[in-house]
């Protein structure tokens, strides 16, 4: 290690010796950043402790200098025993107060509970978490820090390498397409109603006065006209089944059940005219509600049952279905489980991966949209299950008290 010689204190006033320290100083931090030195003090608890930095050298630490990322090596402690001038921008913290300092100091409790057994045992193949930086200044960065275990010769030397990540650009690119998705949700809405309303102010009425005709018309044709009869009775049938039909397309795209009276009246008439149509047994299982959800919450949970009960009947060739909604708290509960062929949710095949692979991204923005997280639990032979968890949001918390 590269050092001053040092000179006899005797010989210097108090202010020639404060000079020469402080000289001393800024010679030891110009060789730290510009890597002439190959080891740190760091002054610990049971005294000075000598750190060497084995494959430091000076090439290497231009290049790491050069990164838009932080670089930050790390003793079996978790004490930073070197970091990049970038890093050291990202805390807002001078270099030389960073090196030397505990990694912990720069995260919060949650996100030091979450990083601490990967620098304990550190996976060969590297970790990667998503954090949030605690800066000098008081302020907080979004980033990822990818963590990977460097070679350990002694209990001296660094043996975890950190690469931390700025995901500010990311977050906010995230921000937007959520916004942005949100947005073509309402749009679509707005239009489903539009075309719900058509159907129903429009066709379903023209479909009835037509039905109306074709009944007169039967009751009319005399009991000789029996052929002639029997056709006008299977057109009046079959109108009645257009009708039905239309009608059934019009309270899918706008349930009036919904906003008069509620999601658990709309989930029973959802699932009761899948069961009709389709032969299968479904189970629903309610907690009884004492208030209304929000309505953007009890529309997106409708939207995301609608859109599971249409992929089980397209693709999973089930006998069994259980819709279960609950309540726990502040933290509303949906869970879709059915008894089908499954899949591989990482290897769709190509014919099925526009279908489902859409159905699945609509659900997950539908849940996201109101702040929910979705999990998706399938393989093949095992069926497949949904599990929706949306936390309300503060102003329907302040609303019920």
């Amino acid at each position: 290690m590269k050092s001053s010689p040092r000179h006899s204190s005797s010989r210097r006033s108090p202010a020639s010796q404060l000079r020469v320290r402080l000289a001393e100083a800024e010679a030891t931090l110009h060789a730290i950043r510009t890597g002439e030195v190959d080891a740190v003090v760091v002054a610990g608890k049971t005294g000075p402790q000598v750190f060497t930095l084995e494959g430091a050298d000076h090439a290497y630490r231009i290049l790491i200098e050069s990164m838009h990322e932080g670089a930050v090596t790390l003793t079996a402690d978790a004490t930073i025993l070197y970091a990049n001038q970038c890093f050291a921008r990202m805390v807002k913290c001078p270099l030389e107060q960073v090196t030397g300092s505990l990694f912990h100091r720069f995260l919060d409790l949650d996100d030091q509970a979450l990083i601490r057994p990967l620098l304990k045992q550190p996976d060969k193949s590297g970790s990667k978490i998503q954090a949030r930086l605690k800066a000098d200044n008081d302020s907080n960065l979004p980033v990822q820090i990818s963590i990977r275990p460097l070679a350990k010769n002694n209990s001296n030397r660094a043996t975890i390498g950190l690469v931390v990540t700025d995901q500010t650009a990311v977050r906010r690119s995230e921000e937007m397409l959520r916004a942005l998705t949100q947005r073509v949700v309402e749009v679509q809405e707005t239009e489903r109603g539009r075309i719900a309303l058509e159907l129903h102010d429009h066709i379903t009425q023209l479909l009835c006065a037509i039905l109306v005709r074709s009944q007169t018309l039967a009751d009319q044709l005399p009991a000789r006209e029996g052929a002639a009869k029997t056709e006008a009775i299977k057109l009046r049938e079959l109108l009645g089944e257009a009708a039905g039909e239309v009608e059934r397309i019009s309270r899918g795209l706008r349930p009036g059940l919904l906003e008069h009276l509620g999601l658990v009246a709309v989930l029973r008439d959802t699932v009761a005219e899948f069961a009709k149509r389709t032969g299968a047994q479904v189970k629903l299982v309610c907690e009884p509600l004492t208030e209304r959800l929000p309505a953007n919450t009890e529309l997106a949970l409708y939207r995301i049952v609608q859109e599971a009960l249409r992929n089980v009947e397209l693709h999973a060739h089930i006998h069994q279905v259980t819709v279960q909604l609950k309540k726990l708290g502040d933290v509303i509960q949906l869970n879709i489980k059915d008894d089908g062929v499954g899949f591989d949710p990482e290897h769709l095949p190509a014919s099925r991966k526009k279908k489902k692979g859409l159905g699945l991204l609509g659900m997950r923005e539908r849940a996201n949209s109101v702040g929910g997280v979705l999990k998706l639990i399938s393989a093949h032979g095992a069926g497949t299950e949904i599990q929706v968890k949306i936390t309300l949001p503060p102003e329907a918390k302040s609303a019920k008290g």
